[in-house]
């Protein structure tokens, strides 16, 4: 049986579903430390047991991103608020490649905050 997790990546349609799968791929191996939960009805991630970022579709631009919990401490050109005073997003186009060096500097950003 799927646990909650897996099926909101198993849900989605094509090219959002494998642009999510390597998102959390990418997540995952960033660090031993990181762990996996659903929290807030979405694929949360943790490091060193806190709240670190989360995977989740935008409906306005129609593209999956990742929301850094601690996005308001760090300055980079592709991170967005909006209207958020905690976390900050960045959307990834799904039909593009993964610009896995930019999230990879992100999370080593974010990281050092905990």
């Amino acid at each position: 049986m799927l646990n909650a997790i897996d099926k909101y990546y198993l849900n989605q349609s094509e090219p959002t579903k494998g642009c999510l799968l390597a998102l959390r791929k990418i997540i995952l191996d960033f660090a031993s430390d990181i762990t996996e939960e659903w929290k807030y009805s979405m694929p949360f991630f943790y490091y060193k047991k806190k709240m670190f970022c989360y995977i989740w579709f935008h409906k306005k631009y129609e593209a999956p991103y990742i929301g850094i919990v601690e996005g308001h401490k760090i300055e980079h050109p592709v991170l967005i608020a909006e209207k958020r005073s905690r976390m900050k997003i960045m959307l990834i186009d799904p039909n593009e490649d993964i610009p896995v060096e930019t999230i990879t500097e992100i999370l080593r950003t974010a990281s050092a905050f905990y």
